[in-house]
């Protein structure tokens, strides 16, 4: 947890104020009682009304520093913890922003998501009370009961023995509740989990008639959550009326001896007040420690997640700052590449050789599952290879520094993915300064101007979340007019023509070879997609089976004869 603490390096001032003002407002406290003895023995007993004055305003001075030391430190711990909290998040998403997609997997987008909000949410509320209370809570404990031996010793021997008894009860509070916090944050990842497959998936859900059912899943989960929750409330609420019984059976034992020792003269009964004072401050401390280390505890088991991220370095190096581009090396050069996901897995790709030239397209095709997105993902260095080596421009990727890699590559996805805001800013995103004529050319190559103006905001039209408010066509050809507009080395097109009908696939085609100048990389299961590239590679289960131009392939392949042969006859039956 102390780990974690460097990012509050800014704030140290306020982490290093805020205690010492909570620590004056402490001290005040535990003299307050002792002018309310002096007020009640030498000025209410003795009719002095003059004492009875002064105390009183020096009480009243007291608890308004009390008061102003308390508001110092709340403003020096919201600022530190804030701003900590800040720090810690900028700096979270920077390091995971590093990761290879092998890290996001390993780890997963929800419980990313978690670790991003909740567990840092836990270490703020730890910091804040770490200025608030960590000095202030203990110094009034101890400072009680020295106090009470100040005032009598034999009465403070009954703070001696509440003490030990009441830190029974925490300590056994303690050991049955902390274990149930570390599990209600893991049933919180799982939640959060369901909850985001339930909003992604929500159109699929309906599609099968399942929402009684996940609906249903959901109030389980939450249900298991609930109980979690009541469970460990149940045993924290013991601390509550156990705290009060022990601070009664001590009020009653001091008014009890107290009282024969104010009948003998050995004490006064302004002492005993203040005794009784010295015994509430003791024990409602004693309950802000023991909440203390529940909230300790669980920010604990928050930052060992936290530096679980943090210690989880990034499988890709940086590479080189900058590479000279060589205009006589081919555009992409695969040698005898081998890939696997992770060490214990198989291979999803092996033994794979082929080029691309500069200006040339180069279609990709197989069944499912054969690894034609896997292939493309090793280019702009998605992942690693495991043997072998891809060279883009001559150069093997691994030496290229990422940014400038990928600033030379533009990937459309399977997934149409659109960002919320305009077109004109979803555009943006490939070129940052695009201007409106290069936003129109863009989506004009990409098939989609027509449809764009056809809204009465044009490129000022907003985009909901994942452009539900578009259709699966437009938001395919909206993202392919995302990446034309950066004008690419490479333009990588990983079936991204799948929700169009054949006419689209043919115009967009033929405007991308007629406009632009660069390589391009087509992977479609639909052979019309590219059986005008110079090269079709036919991939099956990780392996390069055939490669070559359509013509080719339909002479000497027989798995792409079955391939068209069977398409051809869909396209008839359909």
């Amino acid at each position: 947890m102390f780990q974690l603490l460097r990012y509050a390096k800014d704030y140290r001032k306020q982490i290093i104020l805020g205690p010492f003002f909570k620590f004056l407002e402490a001290v005040f406290e535990l003299i307050l009682p002792l002018f309310m003895a002096r007020l009640v023995d030498e000025g209410i007993a003795k009719h002095n009304q003059g004492k009875v004055i002064e105390m009183s305003l020096a009480m009243l001075g007291l608890s308004i520093v009390g008061l102003l030391c308390a508001l110092i430190c709340q403003y020096y711990a919201s600022i530190a913890s804030q701003g900590f909290g800040t720090v810690l998040r900028n700096r979270l998403m920077a390091h995971i922003n590093r990761f290879s997609h092998q890290e996001l997997n390993r780890f997963g987008t929800d419980t990313l998501i978690t670790r991003m909000t909740n567990d840092i949410n836990q270490m703020q509320g730890a910091l804040a009370m770490l200025i608030r209370l960590v000095v202030r809570a203990p110094f009034l404990s101890i400072g009680s009961v020295i106090m009470a031996f100040y005032i009598d010793w034999q009465m403070g021997l009954i703070f001696l023995i509440l003490l030990p008894l009441f830190c029974i009860i925490l300590f056994l509070i303690i050991h049955f509740s902390v274990p149930l916090y570390k599990t209600i944050q893991h049933q919180l990842d799982q939640l959060n989990q369901l909850v985001t497959q339930n909003l992604s998936g929500v159109r699929v859900i309906r599609a099968f008639a399942r929402t009684k059912t996940e609906t249903a899943h959901f109030n389980e989960q939450t249900e298991d959550l609930s109980k979690l929750n009541q469970k460990v409330a149940n045993i924290s609420a013991l601390l509550s009326p156990s705290t009060t019984l022990i601070m009664n059976v001590g009020i009653v034992a001091l008014l009890y001896f107290g009282g024969f020792k104010v009948n003998v003269g050995g004490l006064e009964q302004g002492q005993v007040l203040a005794l009784i004072n010295y015994m509430n401050q003791m024990l409602l401390a004693l309950i802000v420690v023991s909440n203390l280390v529940v909230l300790f505890t669980r920010a604990a088991a928050s930052a060992n997640r936290i530096n679980e991220v943090f210690a989880t370095e990034p499988t890709l190096n940086a590479g080189k700052q900058s590479v000279k581009l060589d205009q006589q090396e081919p555009l992409v050069d695969f040698k005898k590449v081998d890939f696997r996901y992770t060490e214990k897995s198989g291979l999803a790709l092996q033994n794979i050789s082929f080029s691309l030239a500069d200006n040339q397209v180069l279609g990709i095709t197989g069944a499912t599952g054969s690894g034609k997105s896997t292939l493309i993902q090793l280019i702009p260095r998605f992942y690693d290879v495991t043997t072998g080596t891809v060279d883009f421009f001559g150069v093997d990727v691994r030496e290229w520094s990422l940014e400038q890699l990928r600033s030379e590559i533009a990937l459309v996805p399977q997934t149409a993915v659109l960002f919320s805001g305009t077109i004109r800013e979803n555009l943006q995103w490939g070129k940052a300064d695009a201007t409106d004529d290069e936003c129109w050319q863009a989506l004009a190559t990409a098939q989609a101007s027509e449809f764009v103006q056809s809204l009465s905001k044009g490129l000022d039209t907003p985009i909901l979340e994942n452009g539900k408010n578009f259709s699966g066509g437009q938001r395919q050809r909206l993202t392919i007019a995302r990446a034309l507009i950066r004008k690419p080395k490479l333009l990588i097109l990983d079936d991204s023509l799948s929700a169009l009908d054949y006419q689209t696939d043919l115009e967009l085609r033929q405007a991308m070879k007629r406009e632009l100048n660069c390589g391009i990389i087509i992977i479609s299961q639909r052979l019309r997609s590219i059986q005008d590239a110079e090269t079709i590679l036919l991939m099956d289960n990780g392996r390069l089976v055939a490669k070559g131009s359509h013509e080719t392939l339909l002479k000497d392949s027989q798995l792409y004869q079955e391939l068209v042969a069977s398409q051809e006859e869909g396209a008839v039956h359909a």
